[in-house]
């Protein structure tokens, strides 16, 4: 099984220290409790059978991926973290499901599996929002996530169907918290918080999050050629059809390739 595509840039995301360090703790967090219930959710919305094939965009250790390989689903991780990946892997081998799931190491912003997946989902911010701080060369804060939802949807076929989740700047102004920095001109909510890895062991990390309008993921979208039937609001582990508000943590797109 394949873990590392020959083309990977081997320029350091910031993103990977905190993987690193989290290690297999990641799936202790709260917010990957709901996984089952999300993979319901988009079980329905993607028309997901099994035998089909789903790439998941910034996989992390796995927790959708696996969840999906349980239903007979085929699935591709992709995820810049080696760690993750070798934590996804294993799982996968411990649970018998290394038929159905691979995970490779590769840069979402820089991928393509020739329009082979049935559909593509990149959740929890795990690729798209995580572009970083600010670029003063790119002053609409677009060029890496633009580059994330590009890749998927060459990645899929055409009628293949997307879902992407990305944090609400609406939640994110009106809940922000003492130490975060929201950067109005970007959208980039700056944090400082507290990792754990599975010793326990505490370390400080610094976390850089893209937020989103619904309207601004309907613009981002079109613009790389995708059809969006609809955005949602969303929160960990109550995905739904929710009109868009802003009390709900995540907006979720729900969009298809047609060509």
């Amino acid at each position: 099984m394949r873990n590392e595509r020959p083309e990977m840039n081997e320029q350091r995301h910031w993103f990977e220290d905190i993987a690193d360090h989290v290690g297999p703790a990641y799936l202790r967090y709260s917010f990957t409790m709901g996984t089952r219930q999300e993979v319901d959710f988009l079980v329905d919305a993607l028309e997901l059978t099994p035998g089909l094939h789903v790439i998941d965009v910034g996989c992390g250790p796995g927790r959708h991926a696996l969840e999906l390989a349980r239903r007979d689903i085929r699935v591709t991780g992709l995820d810049i973290s080696k760690e993750f990946v070798r934590v996804g892997t294993e799982l996968a081998r411990e649970e018998g499901l290394s038929d159905l799931v691979e995970f490779i190491r590769v840069d979402a912003r820089n991928f393509d599996l020739g329009a082979t997946a049935d559909a593509a989902i990149s959740l929890c911010q795990g690729a798209f929002g995580l572009g970083g701080y600010p670029d003063p060369g790119d002053p609409q804060n677009l060029v890496a996530d633009e580059s994330v939802l590009s890749c998927i949807r060459r990645s899929i076929r055409p009628g293949g169907r997307v879902a992407v989740s990305a944090f609400s700047s609406y939640f994110q102004v009106k809940w922000l918290e003492e130490q975060d920095t929201f950067d109005a001109a970007s959208a980039v909510n700056h944090e400082t918080t507290e990792l754990r890895d599975a010793q326990g062991r505490r370390r400080e990390g610094e976390l850089w999050t893209t937020c989103y309008t619904p309207r601004e993921l309907r613009m981002l979208a079109e613009r790389v050629g995708l059809v969006v039937d609809r955005v949602a609001s969303v929160s960990p582990g109550a995905y739904g059809l929710e009109e868009p508000n802003i009390d709900s943590h995540e907006f979720l797109l729900l969009a298809r390739r047609v060509d």
